[in-house]
């Protein structure tokens, strides 16, 4: 299921780190983002929103006041710098409430609670099918299928590399278990070493994946496998 989004806050920045969560979520759609209530009352009106990010604190109207303007199927997530307005987010029927500074995880955890509470979900994303957690240094880390570029096996651990972070996440795990689960064609193994998330290459040059800078190879043992998924994809 895709959620139609709008965010609506007076803070540049808030909005636009809401936005930026928002591009990387695959199950929201964001239409648009606005400074302001009364901006943002037209479009609620001419399109259809799912889903809400409102700021409370807002000048000409707060944003406790635009909820109740909100067609009934719109659902809410209230997201503000001050706790005291909790109970008051709560009388709109808020999905969640988020306090400032908003951090990925507590946004996506707002973001399933609007899933789940769809009356008729459809099948174009299954959301819990893109969400893995890696034990790492005895904590679980979330880990987005969409953000995932590649997983290298080094002797006894696997790192996981992601989309926009610097630094690997590594898992005491076996490859084996990791393509099982990851799904296929999508991620394909290339390599003893190596599962390559297929959206993320852009080439194939000379038997390697090309990811940004980084050149996965394909071995012997999967050059089959590997040959099988190219001529699939290849116009001719």
């Amino acid at each position: 299921m895709i959620l139609n989004c709008i965010i609506i806050d007076d803070e540049p920045l808030a909005a636009d780190l809401l936005a930026s969560y928002v591009k990387k979520t695959p199950y929201l759609n964001l239409v648009g983002t606005f400074n302001g209530a009364i901006d943002a009352i037209r479009v609620i009106r001419e399109k259809s929103v799912d889903l809400c990010f409102l700021d409370i604190q807002m000048p000409e109207l707060s944003g406790l006041e635009l909820a109740k303007l909100l067609p009934e199927e719109t659902k809410i997530v209230f997201t503000t710098a001050f706790s005291q307005y909790a109970v008051d987010g709560y009388k709109y029927n808020a999905v969640d409430y988020l306090v400032k500074p908003i951090s990925y995880e507590d946004f996506v955890s707002a973001c399933l609670r609007a899933l789940r509470g769809n009356d008729e979900p459809r099948r174009d994303v299954d959301v819990t099918e893109r969400i893995i957690y890696v034990k790492s240094d005895y904590k679980l880390i979330q880990v987005l299928l969409d953000e995932l570029l590649y997983v290298e096996g080094e002797k006894d651990y696997v790192k996981f590399f992601i989309e926009g972070r610097d630094e690997p996440i590594m898992s005491l795990l076996s490859m084996k278990t990791i393509e099982e689960r990851l799904p296929k064609p999508e991620f394909l193994r290339t390599h003893r070493s190596f599962i390559v998330n297929t959206s993320k290459s852009k080439v194939i040059d000379k038997g390697h994946f090309i990811v940004g800078e980084v050149r996965i190879p394909v071995s012997e043992s999967y050059k089959a496998e590997v040959a099988k998924y190219i001529d699939s994809h290849v116009l001719s």
